[in-house]
């Protein structure tokens, strides 16, 4: 691999300012989102005392779990020596702080009360597991800026594959910790399952990386950079497994509570009679952000043009949401089993399934943070050498170059 010089980008022109002008004003809508949910009450929203986490936690939840994946990047290169991958490591870790901090102030924000986070923050519960994922999140942005550190600093450069390792130790502790919010939660039978904390991480992978992709393919577009195929192909096919695997815990989980008699009746909601969460599991999730992507990912058609390969990504993501929306409010919507084996009801909607719908402001609170994340990365980037200045194949590996030749001279043949 040759030497690879970064810089940062100017800044100067009409589409930056554009770009820049968009995502504050997104960032704007949400901050002014969570001020009105503030001054009049959660009662303007669809949460209510059954659905207490909202479409703003469908986001929150996204951009931490997307965090974790996006450092995937650095630590194929730190971690497991993966030259390829090196030249993407600082944007990678950049892009991972970002989302992380875009997730936590929507999820701050959510919370009715930001003020309190104090309490959480001086006060610990150890038998608690959101005690025990604020450390995480600190941490991670502690541990992952000293990572960034030792890879701008040359004199430090020899310290950068231990601290990758400490890094991508700390993110699968983060993910796991996370996963486990939802598979500790006894009391509700769609979070109920240990394998919710290694298909957290899975998930992980496989959103992260889908924002990464998007990022540079946008990065290196806009700049007029160059950006080798056999980069993106790399990418590209690495996002297919994920997206393979993530398909696969999916089928596992609910196979799984299918052999459980008393998971039935979440099984059957979920993936026959929840109305839009059986819409949105089915059509979000699998179809949209799963069967798709791998279609376009794979198929001899489409897996080589830039236009699928960012369509498939942004599926995936969307398909993240989906997955995110019917997790956690589909989790919510259905009626705990406070007596099993009987019918409870009461008028206090006892046994009957919650009516949520997300309200304007919870959607923009959760766009807000996305535009957080995004503006973070654009500023820095203008700011510090983030990227390099060029990502051609023949600058990042020569083998790529030569991978790309085989192809076609296959492809000749074929045709």
């Amino acid at each position: 691999m040759k030497r690879i010089h970064y810089s940062t980008i100017d800044g100067q022109s009409t589409g930056f300012y554009l770009l820049f002008g968009i995502l504050a004003a997104v960032v704007a809508m949400g901050l002014g989102a969570a001020y009105f949910m503030e001054h009049h009450g959660h009662h303007v929203t669809g949460m209510d005392n059954q659905v207490i986490w909202g479409t703003p936690h469908v986001f929150a939840v996204f951009l931490i779990v997307a965090a974790s994946g996006a450092l995937n990047v650095a630590s194929i290169a730190s971690v497991f020596g993966r030259s390829m991958y090196k030249p993407l490591a600082r944007l990678s870790a950049l892009l991972a702080m970002a989302l992380l901090i875009g997730g936590l102030i929507v999820l701050v924000l959510d919370l009715g009360r930001p003020d309190r986070l104090i309490v959480a923050m001086t006060y610990y519960n150890f038998k608690s597991i959101f005690a025990w994922n604020i450390i995480l999140y600190v941490g991670f942005l502690v541990i992952v800026a000293i990572y960034l550190w030792m890879m701008f600093e040359n004199r430090m450069n020899r310290f950068t594959k231990p601290a990758g390792l400490t890094a991508f130790i700390w993110r699968l502790i983060l993910t796991t910790g996370t996963g486990s919010i939802f598979g500790f939660l006894v009391a509700r039978e769609a979070y109920d399952a240990a394998i919710m904390a290694p298909m957290f991480i899975i998930m992980s992978f496989a959103y992260g990386l889908a924002i990464f992709i998007l990022v540079v393919m946008a990065a290196y577009g806009w700049t007029g950079r160059p950006l080798g195929d056999g980069v993106l192909r790399r990418l590209k096919n690495l996002l297919g497994v994920f997206v393979s695997a993530v398909l696969y815990f999916v089928l596992v989980y609910h196979l799984t509570n299918l052999y459980a008699t008393e998971h039935h009746g979440i099984e059957r909601f979920i993936l026959l009679d929840g109305g839009r969460y059986t819409t949105t599991f089915w059509l979000g999730q699998i179809v949209i952000g799963g069967l798709i992507p791998l279609a376009l990912f794979y198929s001899p058609a489409t897996g080589k043009s830039r236009s699928m390969i960012a369509l498939g990504s942004l599926l995936v993501i969307i398909g993240g949401l989906a997955q995110m929306f019917v997790t956690i409010i589909g989790g919510q919507a259905y009626p705990i089993d406070l007596i099993p084996g009987k019918e409870v009801t009461s008028s206090f909607f006892d046994g009957t399934v919650a009516q949520y719908a997300p309200s304007l402001p919870e959607v923009l609170l959760g766009l807000g943070g996305v535009g957080i994340a995004l503006i973070a990365t654009l500023l820095a980037v203008k700011v510090l050498p983030f990227l390099p200045d060029s990502l051609a194949d023949k600058t990042v590996d020569p083998h790529l170059e030569r991978e790309a030749a085989a192809t076609e001279t296959a492809d000749s043949a074929t045709a």
